[in-house]
């Protein structure tokens, strides 16, 4: 289970990374996106995946079983899941904006700063 996991986490890789390097402000957010839960796909499984024993503390018991998955990447997971959705919402409220700004969703049309027709600063003093 671990090894099919371990491959799904390297495509959720590549097809962020893919994503990432698109010029349209939409991809590049579901790049993100990808590439969150593909961190998140890493860090649930580097918890060990079992399903025998949860990592509860029994009575009388100081410790863990043996056996036990580790909670710690489970409470890391839940605070990147609130994180990450927070940060979507962002990048998709200022793609918005920038796509009724700007009229295109485009990156290398999105030159606002940088006008064509003006000629270039000075390059020296």
């Amino acid at each position: 289970m671990e090894a099919l996991l371990a491959v799904l986490i390297g495509l959720f890789f590549t097809a962020a990374v893919y994503l990432l390097l698109s010029k349209h402000t939409v991809r590049i957010l579901l790049g993100i996106v990808l590439l969150g839960n593909a961190v998140n796909l890493l860090l649930f499984t580097t918890g060990r995946l079992t399903r025998e024993v949860p990592p509860i503390i029994p009575g009388g018991v100081d410790a863990l079983p043996a056996g036990a998955a580790n909670p710690l990447p489970q409470a890391l997971i839940l605070t990147a899941i609130v994180i990450s959705f927070s940060f979507f919402a962002f990048l998709l409220v200022l793609t918005y904006r920038a796509y009724q700004e700007l009229g295109t969703d485009n990156t290398d049309e999105m030159r606002l700063a940088e006008p064509r027709d003006e000629e270039l600063p000075p390059m020296g003093y």
